[in-house]
């Protein structure tokens, strides 16, 4: 716990809480993108902490919250094809799709393991020549650069039974498409700091400066994310509208050189759709021509089709902010960890899984 437990300190926290009572006297509306730090503010409670006239709203911070039905399906056909090993994060093998799940797929016998790095899924294909391995390539910026780095290594040992499914997404267009919204009611945001950790801050100044919002770029334990509240809550009373970093222990201004230097060589910007967001233009990361020959997609010819979300499903509602995860009627009843009916409450880091865990009688 060294380096961590000062940031979770009681006393510390309650400096800053205090500070933020004292200089809050308006009310304000300010969105977390993280799911990792939407997990911490319940874990704590520090929404029930903080001035009743601060709101907390939860954005579209969990990348298997925001993968489109779409994409599942696509997974799902891929998984089922019996010459193919298929490789993912555990999250979304829970994820669930038109009609089932991959670990639905997974109990018919398909071959479908779960790893911790896009590497382990490279040594897969290595050790089974025979055997066509896919990849589920999902995340932000954070995990963009060891898929670029797996999928150069494959190139380089010009291995021809890899491939990946790309669903990676951007957080800045995301962040732009809320704002867009003649239904935002957002006056700031903590930014992701794993996320600028890898891509810095630059990319926010020109949000800010449009939509005359600040942005704070915030870590995720306790004090990290009052202190983002102090600075963003300061910002607001000022009237200012800047980006400012909180998480200086982690986020240069550049970010992480060399990650973004092998993003720019492996993939492109492109069009991206959100799970209950849409289509957001230039928000995802797709293999660029060189690497083209390792996109599952373009290897083995996958169409999409669209695919509706439950009816009685809010998360798309809960992934812009706009609705919080006990408004849904089906929250805590037809869905739960164990029944889910959408990503947000399957996954470690969604809204909704965060409510039932933490708090499943909040009424804020």
């Amino acid at each position: 716990m060294k380096y961590i437990s000062e940031f979770r300190e009681a006393g510390h926290v309650q400096k800053i809480l205090d500070a933020i009572h004292r200089i809050t006297n308006h009310d304000w509306r300010i969105m977390e993108i993280c799911g990792g730090q939407t997990h911490a503010i319940l874990k704590y409670g520090l929404q029930e902490l903080l001035p009743e006239k601060i709101t907390l709203l939860h954005g579209p911070g969990c990348p298997v919250c925001v993968t489109p039905l779409v994409m599942i399906e696509k997974a799902i056909r891929l998984a089922s094809r019996p010459e193919v090993t298929f490789c993912s994060f555990g999250d979304m093998l829970r994820v669930p799709g038109k009609d089932r799940d991959l670990l639905s797929v997974k109990a018919e016998g398909r071959d479908i393991r779960m790893v911790y790095s896009p590497m382990d899924a490279v040594q897969i294909a290595r050790d089974n020549p025979g055997r066509e391995v896919v990849f589920f390539a999902i995340g932000f910026e954070t995990t963009a650069p060891a898929v670029a780095m797996a999928v150069h290594q494959a190139k380089e040992s010009r291995m021809t039974n890899f491939s990946m499914l790309v669903a990676h997404v951007l957080v800045p267009p995301a962040i732009k498409a809320i704002l867009s919204s003649k239904q935002s009611k957002i006056d700031g945001f903590l930014a992701a700091g794993h996320v600028c950790t890898v891509m810095g801050v630059q990319e926010y100044n020109p949000i800010a400066k449009k939509y005359q919002i600040p942005i704070i770029v915030t870590g995720f334990e306790p004090l990290d994310l009052v202190q983002g509240v102090y600075l963003c809550i300061r910002q607001l009373e000022e009237g200012r509208a800047e980006v400012e970093n909180q998480y200086l222990r982690s986020v240069r201004i550049e970010g992480n050189l060399p990650a973004r230097e092998w993003m720019q060589k492996v993939f492109r910007v492109v069009d991206r759709q959100w799970r209950g967001i849409g289509t957001i233009p230039n928000s995802g990361l797709g293999l660029n021509d060189a690497y083209l020959i390792f996109d599952a997609e373009h290897k083995f010819h996958l169409s999409g089709e669209e695919v509706a979300e439950p009816e009685i499903c809010i998360s798309g509602q809960i992934l812009q902010g706009l609705q919080k995860p006990d408004a849904c009627p089906a929250f805590g009843k037809a869905c739960t960890p164990e029944s889910p009916l959408g990503a947000t409450m399957v996954s470690s880091e969604g809204a909704c899984a965060a409510y039932y865990k933490y708090r499943r009688s909040h009424a804020g």
